[in-house]
């Protein structure tokens, strides 16, 4: 497929592209892997810092810390995103990997309540706002350098890796998760072992320093005669808000279905269907996997015959089925039910991403091309899509019913076929 979509260069060239996609991917797989390992392991962690009467409000409570991250992602999107408008992809993508770093070593070394008290939630609270203050221009920064990168004959093919950066890291959560859990008791896991793939995502940090060191400053940017000072990039947000929130829109599908198949899943099979944990991570092993099938190859395709097809109909797609299937699988509960609804949601959200991300990239004005895409993914994130195993949790405590995160799905989907409609008049 590379060599098909990239025929005008030389095979030296091709592996050259694939080695840069390595290289400015890493740090979003690095950022994946911790946030999938903070929701995967999210009963354990509630019960370390969070520790309360029932195990609801212990669970609810470790899900809003794994949402507040995103809460610091605007602020992010904008403060980073603007340096990296100015200063350049490269060396924004090392700072947002730097900060990542300083999250993930806090949650991975914090003592437990029963240790240290109330500084415990403290710290990982503040954790977890690093890493969601340097993934607000992670995915921006990361995309804008796939996109400058590529010609556009092949845009949709290179900046795909972006997201498939991101399966690859919901595979490695699972592998690492199924091992835990073949190796230690569920006590175990609780108590102490589930620090470990924390400790792996450490280790992992200073291979992908060495890979970022070595990237290179995109063509585009580097040839720009000017650059914008700080203060105008911003005046060009606000001058952009219309384009920024419907790119809003955009995101709100891919994060919440991401969400769900991804950071939801093990939850949702666990309290919600009964599936025991290993099942759950063969689950969303297949996931990941599908995932990155459907994201490449959807944006490859859409490299062919255009961005709004494949939106429109992967999301009409969502619209339709997204509640069916879940009524379907929560009254039918099992481990195949589970796989067959969570590939049929993963070929949904890979075919929208695939397309709808490249898309964002080309939709924002080149001056504020990384702040803008930043803030309208961060906004979404925010206040939707890194809620969803909250908001999704307490749907169901609240109405009794298992299949009423349908309704949220379906709301993505809705938002999605809105910013694609609104494009087409543009």
């Amino acid at each position: 497929m590379p060599n098909r979509l990239s025929s005008n260069l030389p095979p030296t060239s091709n592996r050259s592209m694939m080695w840069r996609v390595i290289q400015v991917s890493s740090g979003n797989f690095l950022e994946m892997y911790d946030f999938f390992v903070f929701a995967y392991f999210a009963h354990a962690i509630g019960k370390t810092f969070f520790p309360a009467e029932s195990e609801f409000a212990s669970l609810m409570m470790s899900f809003m810390t794994f949402g507040a991250g995103f809460l610091m992602r605007p602020l992010g999107a904008i403060i980073l995103g603007s340096f990296i408008d100015r200063h350049g992809r490269r060396a924004g993508l090392i700072l947002t990997l730097l900060l990542m770093a300083v999250g993930t070593l806090t949650i991975a070394f914090t003592p437990g309540y029963a240790t240290i008290g109330i500084f415990a939630p403290l710290l990982v609270v503040a954790g977890r706002l690093v890493q969601g203050f340097s993934a607000g221009a992670e995915l921006g920064g990361v995309s804008v350098y796939l996109s400058e990168m590529a010609t556009h004959e092949n845009r949709g093919f290179y900046v795909s890796w972006q997201s498939g950066s991101q399966q690859i890291a919901v595979v490695f959560v699972s592998v690492v998760g199924f091992i835990l859990n073949s190796y230690f008791s569920a006590e175990q896991v609780d108590a102490w072992a589930w620090r470990i793939p924390f400790l792996i995502g450490c280790l992992i940090i200073p291979m992908i320093f060495a890979l970022r060191e070595g990237l290179p400053e995109t063509e585009e940017f580097a040839s720009r005669q000017d650059h914008l000072k700080t203060a105008e990039i911003l005046q060009g947000i606000l001058l952009n808000w219309q384009t920024i929130l419907t790119g809003m829109l955009f995101v709100i599908m891919t994060t919440i279905s991401f969400y769900f198949i991804t950071a939801y899943t093990p939850t949702f099979g666990h309290v919600v269907l009964k599936v025991d944990d290993k099942s759950n991570l063969i689950v969303l092993a297949c996931v990941g996997i599908t995932n990155l099938l459907w994201v490449v190859c959807s944006g490859a395709l859409s490299d062919r015959i255009g961005r709004r097809p494949i939106l429109l109909a992967s999301t009409i797609l969502g619209l339709l089925t997204f509640f069916p299937a879940l009524f379907w699988l929560t009254n039918s509960p099992s481990f195949w039910s589970l796989l067959t609804v969570e590939l049929w949601f993963s070929f949904i959200y890979g075919t929208y991403n695939g397309a709808a991300i490249v898309f964002l990239t080309e939709f924002m004005p080149p001056y504020v091309r990384t702040a803008g895409f930043s803030i309208a993914y961060s906004l979404a994130t925010a206040f939707f899509g890194g809620f969803t195993p909250a908001v999704c949790l307490y749907l169901i405590h609240a109405t009794g019913s298992h299949f009423m995160p349908g309704l949220w799905l379906m709301f993505g989907a809705a938002c999605g076929l809105t910013a694609t409609c609104i494009t087409a008049r543009r």
